[in-house]
Formats: C-alpha cells, sequence, structure tokens
C-alpha cells in the first residue's frame, strides 16, 4: 500500500544551462533524492530526464505522492511578496519580470511550463528569492534618484538570497535555542554570489543586494558596490557599450577581476602562495563584509549573532576570521579553534568572552522551498 506524504514536494531550480532538483519530505531531515542536469538546451527535454530519474524502480521515489512542485524564481518584482500558486495569469506575470533578471527568468519560466506540463494534476509553486525582503521599511529600499524615474521603471532595492535567508531565519534562532523573534542577526550568504542581510525577530530590515544582485558585496565575478560614474566614464572614454559594461561588472569582475581567479579556495592558496593579487583581494573581499556588518550593526541597534552560509561562508575559516578582525570593542571576537576548518553543521565559532555570537550555519534552500510549497497548497 502506497504511503501518502502530505509533506513530499519535488523541488526544481531551473537555470539557463542546468536544473538543479531534489525530493524533500518534510518530515524528514535529508531529501530522498537529489540530482544536476547540466549543459541544458532544453529544460522540456531536461525536465524529462528528471522524472526518468526519478520514476526508475531504485529511486524508491513515488512521482503520484508528491503533494507539491516547488519552482525557485528570481525576481517576483513588486508583484509578488509571498510563494504563490502558479496558473496560467501567475506565468504571465512572471514573464513581464524578466527585464529585471534577463539572465534567469527566461530559465525560471522555461522549467516551471516544462514542469506544468509533465506534473499537470500536481498544484506548482513559485517560490521568489525576493519575496523575504518584502518587509523593508520604504526608507530602506527607496533609491535617491527621480521617484517618478523610479515609479516608471520599478527602480528599488529587491534583495537577493532570500530562500536562503528564509531558512536561517528560522534555523539560526533554533541552533542558538531562541525563538526568531528573540534575536537581531545579521546573516552573511557568501558563495559565487554574496549577499548580507540584517533581521529584526526573523524579517529583513536591510539587505546589500538591490535592484539586481549585482550590488552590495564583492563576489566571484559581480563588482559589488562601486561608484555607478564608473559605467559613464567607460562608456565615454573606453567607448565601451551598455552590453559590454554590463559583462564587465558582472562576468568579470569581483575575485576574478582582482586575483584571476572566482573560487575563493583558489584564492585563498594563491594568497597563502605570496601572490599579492590574492592576498588584496581578500582583503578588499573581508573589508567590505566588515563594512556592512558594521553598517547593520548600527541600524539594529542591538545585536545577538552573525551567522555564515553558503559555500565560502560554511567552508572559509580564513573568510570568517578576516571579516570580523578588529571588532572586538563591538563585543564580536572568533575563536580560532572553534573557527576552523569547513563546517558541515551548524557551529558556533566566537569566543565565550564576545558579546555577539557567531555561528556557522549551513543554509538548505531546497528545504525552505520544499517547506514554503507544502504550506502554500496546505
Amino acid at each position: 500500500m502506497a504511503v501518502n506524504y502530505i509533506g513530499l514536494a519535488l523541488v526544481l531550480n531551473c537555470g539557463s544551462s542546468s536544473v538543479k532538483y531534489q525530493v524533500v519530505d518534510t518530515t524528514l531531515d535529508a531529501p530522498l533524492a537529489s540530482g544536476l542536469i547540466e549543459r541544458v538546451t532544453d529544460h522540456g527535454l531536461a525536465i524529462r530526464e528528471v522524472i526518468e530519474r526519478l520514476g526508475a524502480p531504485e529511486s524508491g521515489i513515488d512521482l503520484s505522492q508528491i503533494s507539491a512542485v516547488g519552482h525557485r524564481v528570481l525576481h517576483g518584482g513588486e508583484e509578488f511578496s509571498a510563494p504563490t500558486i502558479i496558473d496560467d495569469e501567475v506565468e504571465r506575470k512572471i514573464a513581464l519580470l524578466a527585464p529585471l533578471g534577463p539572465l534567469h527568468i527566461p530559465a525560471n519560466l522555461a522549467g516551471i511550463t516544462a514542469a506544468r506540463q509533465a506534473f499537470p494534476h500536481t498544484p506548482h509553486v513559485a517560490n521568489f528569492d525576493t519575496a523575504f525582503f518584502q518587509t523593508m521599511s520604504e526608507a530602506a529600499y527607496t533609491y535617491a534618484i527621480d521617484r517618478n524615474v523610479a515609479a516608471e521603471n520599478a527602480i528599488r532595492k529587491y534583495g537577493f538570497h532570500g530562500t536562503s535567508y528564509a531558512y536561517l531565519a528560522h534555523e539560526a534562532p533554533r541552533v542558538m535555542g531562541k525563538r526568531p523573534d528573540e534575536v537581531n542577526i545579521i546573516a552573511l550568504h557568501l558563495g559565487n554570489g554574496a549577499s548580507a542581510c540584517a533581521m529584526r525577530a526573523g524579517r529583513a530590515i536591510d539587505t546589500s543586494m538591490g535592484l539586481t544582485p549585482l550590488a552590495g558585496l564583492v563576489m566571484g565575478t559581480r563588482t559589488g558596490d562601486i561608484d555607478p560614474a564608473i559605467a559613464f566614464h567607460l562608456g565615454r572614454s573606453a567607448g565601451m557599450t551598455l552590453d559590454e559594461i554590463d559583462h564587465l561588472f558582472n562576468r568579470q569582475s569581483g575575485m576574478l577581476g582582482l586575483t584571476g581567479y572566482s573560487d575563493m579556495r583558489d584564492v585563498e592558496k594563491a594568497a597563502a602562495d605570496g601572490d599579492h593579487d590574492a592576498q588584496l583581494g581578500l582583503e578588499i573581499y573581508c573589508r567590505r563584509i566588515r563594512g556592512y556588518v558594521g553598517q547593520y550593526y548600527a541600524q539594529l541597534g542591538h545585536l545577538d549573532a552573525i551567522v555564515f552560509t553558503a559555500g565560502v561562508g560554511e567552508n572559509s575559516d580564513v573568510v570568517r576570521l578576516q571579516s570580523l578582525v578588529g571588532l572586538s570593542e563591538l563585543g564580536i571576537i572568533i575563536d580560532p579553534e572553534r573557527n576552523a576548518g569547513r563546517k558541515k553543521q551548524a557551529a558556533l565559532v566566537s569566543a565565550d568572552e564576545s558579546a555577539v555570537e557567531v555561528w556557522v550555519v549551513p543554509t538548505n534552500e531546497e528545504r525552505e522551498i520544499a517547506l514554503q510549497s507544502i504550506a502554500a497548497v496546505s
């Protein structure tokens, strides 16, 4: 007799050339199945391959028992502020948001369309990376440009990595032995893309990414914050087109532009070997993080914890230590021994005398999408 898993969800994360998937039973910690399909040119074919893999007898998955298909969608604009059950009208509205995420949204949408055809009788839920930040105040998300131009072009701070932060908003307090409404947290999602988020009582009050994922911290290939007039200067003095500047800022900058490496592991190795560019790049990377920690500490007024997560945040003890060095006067002190090495599970890395706890909490965006999708259809 088949078991009906009310909490069984298929999670799909469709990129421009890849499809990541997991089958998550929300009553269990580990996924029942997971995988990655790369070099995707046809999302319909990729979704069919996912079904073939999961439908194979050796997978142990009964696809008929899936209660929801959860989709990661980069940008919800001002239209979507919560997980949303997908119908034809929602698909149409997501398509209209493509100018805000031209590299991601068409791929997200192609995956949604293919998956709805493959699972026509299962509810599909869009989970927007920007939704978590809808709690920011108007002062936090408004840019100081002409308000009519901003309104006509949907220009405001939206924020990204929202699914990761939504997970940390309840998971970090849990490992601290607290409730979300008891703590103020600065969360640092450090991967190839990197951002910071200030959370009060489990809600975002500010974040470093903006209209797009280009703003804020230094990233693998993205600039992070720079003087916007650099774009005008490159256009006028170097004769670069808008597309060329866009490519430079998004694909050829960040750690890659500074050091020649986009992977932090390569940067750290080169720095340890005495490479000046790598040492400087690492210092710039960590200095930017430290600046956002100070800024968000001031906005929160009181800080209970700093939480590192994602690929670099979970694995680089060098970045964690250098990002918070010199902050003892603010009550932030890392214990080098506790901090040492990669962290595959939640770990406290601050010293006993640190007034602010410093944690490493591995993120689980797929689980958060599954939880939110199941909640949406329940």
